[in-house]
């Protein structure tokens, strides 16, 4: 009985034979037959069997001794046949409650498996169902250590169109062997791992679960394909030993500072970095073109009207922004941006028009100053990354309603630490708020939850938007928000962008999934050394009124050792509907001109 339903429907097999058997011998013996006819034995025995499973066939029997035998095998076949039912019903009710708990086996391949789950698991999820629109079948498999039924209600309530996704749901601890198994990461094309936001130590979590995978006793041959993300610095070279080459480490806390510093000097930064990292949209790939071997740099960028070369693979290193004349040679990839995959298709370059590029040169560098409102983790980053980028001489004031954490020091920019609510006007109104260049508003999240730490920067910015409003002047801000829901609330302050963290991450983590390549180029990207992302005066490029197409401004941009991408329009800088005035990856042949306040969007190192 121990050994489960099957074993169980064997028993009763087995009873049910020797019962009819039983009775079989008992009708011979005693020749119970009735009075036309003497069946022999094996007729008797198939005779008790028909009556065994269908109770009705004693109705015609004869001879009271021979019905009296046909009634007791009758009887026993109605207790059999009962628990037969019995044992089916009750292995039916186990397998579905089973299922329902999420336990049985995913028998997928070439999927793209997320494991463990936080708020962004969603964001995550439907990223990838956009880049699996071109695909004829995908699936993504989901296993955590929770409810199955209740992931699946929270799945079908944020990810309204997955597509021609399908999304399979696993209960299991992605940290134990035989649970990973359910969710068949061997088969699996990336895998995902994501960090709990309910856990004191997170990253441990992420590291172990990795560990599980690449130390796994039955893993594949092929190394695994796995994305995670690590939040404290401190255990990276730890989530390296573990993952190896086979793991690509997204490091939270200190993408998400360096974009926050990067867009405070930049208004619209966060925009640019939002459509090269979503699937919606132009996205960076990766090709070849035989037909500009031997050709250059910039060659390659004249050569596509509808894609934007920001770089090149070299003997399997990512280099952005190259030397203009650097060559392209057999074996190299070329690095671009594009709308889809099927528009990457070379064509003949246009004029450039020579007359019409600006000169105006680079402005020296002045001290910053710079005010951070609110305090979480990754503040020590923001100050470290700050103060690669100002001028000796900048400071940073920094207020938040907690007590005063410990702050190095760095040189040339002095770093002070000021006590008050955030979303008190009061506190506002003594600091001088108009005398700063940039102010950054940063969210309690490690003190708060979503909800909360989002309302304390709301509320901050609808004041900072007052504030401005009654001087008759404008604030650079820039905001971080924890969830995205909250981004369409807070653009009724007029902030200058708006750092959402884990939707970032979210969208780095579905990009690497997707494609390992990127891991470098976003590492490259983001780093302060090598080229960056920068918004620079239009009139720094061409002059100003001049009508150009963007053959021009890549001139231009060359001239000054720079990739150009894009441009950003002022007037639109505060509409949503016109992605706030950015365009990335426009089509060169489109002519427009350019205003006092617009922005041209470019790789440069500094």
């Amino acid at each position: 009985m121990a050994k489960g339903t099957v074993a169980l429907m064997g028993l009763l097999a087995l009873a049910t034979v020797v019962f009819i058997a039983l009775i079989a011998l008992v009708v011979s013996l005693f020749h119970l037959f009735p009075d036309d006819g003497s069946p022999d034995f094996w007729e008797v025995l198939w005779g008790n069997l028909m009556r065994t499973l269908d109770s009705g066939t004693m109705g015609g029997d004869t001879g009271w001794g021979f019905r009296t035998a046909m009634l007791v095998v009758t009887i026993g076949g109605v207790i059999i046949v009962a628990s037969l039912i019995g044992i089916i019903s009750s292995a039916f009710d186990s397998k579905v409650e089973d299922l329902r708990k999420g336990r049985s086996k995913v028998l997928e391949t070439d999927h793209t498996l997320i494991l463990g789950w936080s708020s962004k698991v969603f964001p995550i999820i439907s990223e990838i169902c956009i880049a699996n629109e071109s695909r004829r079948r995908a699936t993504i498999v989901v296993l955590a250590d929770r409810d199955k039924v209740e992931m699946e209600d929270e799945l079908r309530a944020q990810i309204e169109k997955p597509g021609r996704t399908r999304i399979v749901v696993r209960s299991g601890d992605p940290m134990n062997l035989a649970d990973l198994e359910i969710a068949s990461p061997h088969t699996a094309r990336s895998i995902v791992v994501l960090a709990p936001e309910d856990s004191a130590d997170p990253d441990s979590v992420v590291i172990k679960t990795t560990l599980a995978l690449t130390n796994n006793p039955r893993r594949k041959e092929e190394p695994y394909h796995v994305v995670g993300e690590i939040r404290d610095p401190a255990n990276l070279e730890a989530a390296r030993l573990v993952g190896k080459d086979e793991a690509h480490w997204v490091l939270a806390s200190e993408l998400i500072s360096r974009i926050t510093v990067q867009s405070c000097r930049q208004s619209g930064l966060s925009v640019v970095y939002t459509e090269l990292l979503d699937f919606d949209g132009d996205e960076i790939y990766f090709t070849t073109e035989p037909s500009l071997v031997g050709r250059t740099y910039f060659d390659a960028q004249l050569a596509y009207p509808e894609c934007s070369v920001i770089g090149m693979v070299k003997g399997g290193t990512v280099q952005l922004n190259p030397a203009a004349d650097a060559p392209y040679e057999e074996g190299d990839q070329l690095i671009l941006i594009a709308e889809d995959d099927s528009l990457i298709r070379t064509g003949a370059p246009g004029a450039v028009e020579q007359a019409a590029i600006g000169v105006a040169p680079r402005p020296d560098s002045v001290p910053e100053h710079t005010l951070v409102l609110g305090y979480n983790a990754g503040l020590h980053t923001i100050l470290g990354e700050l103060s690669e980028y100002v001028a000796p001489g900048s400071t940073v004031l920094i207020v938040a309603d907690m007590e005063e954490p410990l702050l190095e020091a760095f040189p040339g920019m002095d770093v002070r630490f000021r006590r008050g609510d955030t979303t008190s006007r009061a506190v506002l109104e003594r600091l001088g708020v108009a005398d700063f260049d940039h102010i950054i508003v940063l969210a309690y999240k490690e003190i708060l939850d979503a909800h909360r730490a989002d309302a304390k920067t709301l509320i901050t910015l609808l004041h900072l938007r007052d504030m401005a409003d009654r001087a008759g002047t404008d604030f650079a801000v820039v905001s971080e928000m924890v969830d995205d829901a909250n981004r369409e609330l807070a653009e009724v302050t007029r902030a200058d962008d708006f750092i959402v963290s884990d939707k970032l991450i979210s969208l780095i983590l579905s990009q690497t999934s997707e494609n390992r390549q990127l891991t470098d180029v976003f590492r490259t990207l983001f780093s302060s050394e090598g080229s960056e992302i920068y918004l620079r005066p239009a009139h720094s490029y061409v002059r100003p009124g001049a009508d150009v197409d963007f053959y021009t401004v890549l001139e231009a941009a060359r001239r000054r050792g720079e990739t150009a991408i894009g441009y950003r329009i002022a007037d639109l800088a505060r509409s949503s509907e016109h992605a706030y005035g950015v365009t990335v990856n426009p089509k060169k042949a489109a002519r427009r001109s350019f205003g006092a306040e617009d922005k041209i969007i470019v790789l440069a190192d500094a």
